[in-house]
């Protein structure tokens, strides 16, 4: 086992913050590290926090990482964030917010930039994740930069997803017929103490009523105002509740193994992905076909199929740049 693999199982958070460095770097190091961790991990519970620009995000992550800290169990924040780590923006919103929490050792924060990724979460998440988890994170808390098809990414990472909305969100509800609807497991309408947030809750609680496709967990519709702390104990409490009737009913695990699957076969198109890039600048034959297509000498799709069928998956094709 790597020293680095070794100091994160120790709960070491330096060696923590080193090993998502060398992930977002790409390091060989990372990945021989976290292949030998990953029999440690599913001790951490992770929520993801989504919702339209204005709906208190950041808020909310911030008040339930103090509740759980009072409870003395430690907390993992990933703030995913549109812009570049080097240019501020709602990064630096996040740490006004969360600088309460720097200065204790059972609090992690992690800013992960998009970088104009489409299509859902970074695939860098996933990995950071497993490294809170691994590092013995009890509660691990994603926060996504907004709510629509690009975030139904964070299924892929969240035990229970929160969705959450405020009163002046009423353009935004049409989003939920998207597929949010069917990844909520907890709808919030923060900002309670301003006008229409009843009426946004009732609203929500109709369209559940709709369109619930499971039938044994109906997402509860809370009322919060989090710049006070309102409505943060329940909502905690139905996080628990989540939680336990996933552990109870199997789902929990099934839904993990989901995950993985996914996540593997993410990294099978990745590796394939930048092992065609390698050979669109190495190899004369590929580069023949491009020219063909480019001719109109055969069509894209004929061409795709029979450069795959003759010589995709050889060990010469996957082993020779």
């Amino acid at each position: 086992m790597s020293e680095i693999a070794e100091r994160l199982l120790a709960g070491e958070q330096r060696a923590l913050s080193r090993l998502i460095t060398l992930l977002e770097r790409g390091d060989p190091a990372a990945a021989e590290a976290m292949k030998a961790v990953d029999r440690n991990t599913g001790g951490a519970y992770t929520v993801g926090i989504t919702g339209p620009p204005g709906a208190g995000k950041s808020t909310i992550a911030d008040q339930l990482t103090q509740l759980v800290r009072s409870t003395g169990s430690t907390v993992g924040i990933i703030a995913v964030d549109p812009t570049s780590p080097f240019s501020g923006g709602a990064i630096l919103g996040d740490r006004i917010r969360m600088q309460r929490h720097y200065l204790d050792s059972g609090v992690y924060i992690r800013s992960v930039a998009t970088r104009g990724q489409s299509g859902g979460l970074p695939r860098i998440v996933k990995s950071m994740v497993r490294a809170l988890d691994a590092a013995g994170t009890d509660l691990i808390l994603v926060e996504t930069v907004g709510v629509g098809q690009t975030e139904l990414g964070i299924i892929s990472v969240a035990d229970t997803v929160l969705v959450a909305m405020n009163p002046e969100s009423g353009d935004a509800i049409q989003t939920l017929k998207a597929g949010v609807m069917e990844i909520a497991d907890i709808f919030l309408v923060n900002k309670a103490d301003r006008d229409g947030a009843d009426q946004m809750a009732t609203a929500i609680t109709g369209m559940i009523q709709m369109s619930l496709t499971r039938p044994r967990w109906s997402p509860p519709v809370l009322l919060t105002t989090a710049h006070t702390g309102q409505g943060i104990e329940d909502l905690w409490g139905k996080i628990q509740d989540h939680r336990d009737f996933q552990t109870t009913s199997g789902e929990l695990e099934e839904r993990r193994g989901t995950q993985r699957k996914r996540e593997f076969l993410e990294a099978v198109e990745e590796v394939l992905a930048q092992r065609l890039r390698q050979k669109v600048e190495n190899d004369p034959e590929l580069n023949a076909t491009l020219e063909q297509v480019a001719a109109k000498e055969t069509d894209p799709y004929s061409a795709a199929l029979e450069y795959l069928e003759s010589s995709l998956f050889s060990a010469e094709w996957l082993n020779t740049p």
